[in-house]
């Protein structure tokens, strides 16, 4: 299996841990969104990350890819089978790709993507995003945080993968949920990428950034 993108991607990096998790092996092939390599473009025919492909099959689309890996690898399960738990799964993963992409793309193309990319930037935007924008999704993550340290029951899931690969993102553009106002959000984000499928991603694009501490 082939995943074409950078890991600086939330969504590149949530199938890379994804992946991790189940124990399949993955190669990265290094690729940036819009590519022309007529390979990348014809998996990804309007030049989004992820693309991957297994053998001849080919997808694009982070979701439609863990959903892939998981019906071939079902175990360990993490996406459960059970209808409440599932749904709920796939809620947590929409909420990420969709509504705490919205404030979390924006900083993060304004104060990091942009520069790699010598593209235009606009830290007003990015500046809005993180006082206007993200406090309020934040503030409902923290009331989703169980006991358990996991989003959806007692066992670790895609939900937990595709909110904290934004976070992630977040953290990288100085944005970093502060631990005074989200106690709960910020405990449960430390356990979940200090696993082994998160922890040495982030701390090889803490370097290629230059961020220490």
């Amino acid at each position: 299996m082939i995943v074409y993108g950078n890991s600086l991607s939330p969504f590149v990096r949530k199938v890379i841990v994804f992946a991790a998790e189940k124990g399949v092996p993955l190669e990265m092939a290094q690729t940036f969104p819009g590519g022309e390599d007529p390979a990348f473009r014809a998996m990804s025919p309007f030049g989004k990350i992820p693309a991957f492909s297994d053998g001849e099959y080919t997808l694009c689309d982070s979701s439609a890819i863990v959903q892939y890996i998981e019906a071939k690898h079902p175990s360990p399960a993490l996406i459960p089978v059970e209808a409440k738990a599932r749904g709920r799964t796939i809620w947590f993963e929409e909420f990420a790709d969709t509504i705490l992409l919205q404030p979390a793309g924006k900083i993060f193309f304004n104060r990091v993507v942009a520069k790699l990319l010598g593209r235009p930037s606009d830290l007003s935007i990015a500046a809005e995003a993180q006082e206007t924008e993200l406090p309020p999704i934040l503030a409902w993550l923290e009331t989703q945080v169980p006991e358990s340290n996991c989003l959806v029951g007692d066992t670790f899931s895609l939900a937990d993968i595709a909110v904290c690969t934004m976070l992630v993102n977040l953290g990288h553009a100085g944005a970093a949920p502060d631990p005074s106002a989200y106690p709960k959000l910020v405990a449960y984000r430390d356990l979940i990428i200090a696993r082994p499928s998160f922890a040495p991603i982030i701390a090889a694009e803490r370097k290629i950034l230059g961020l220490t501490g």
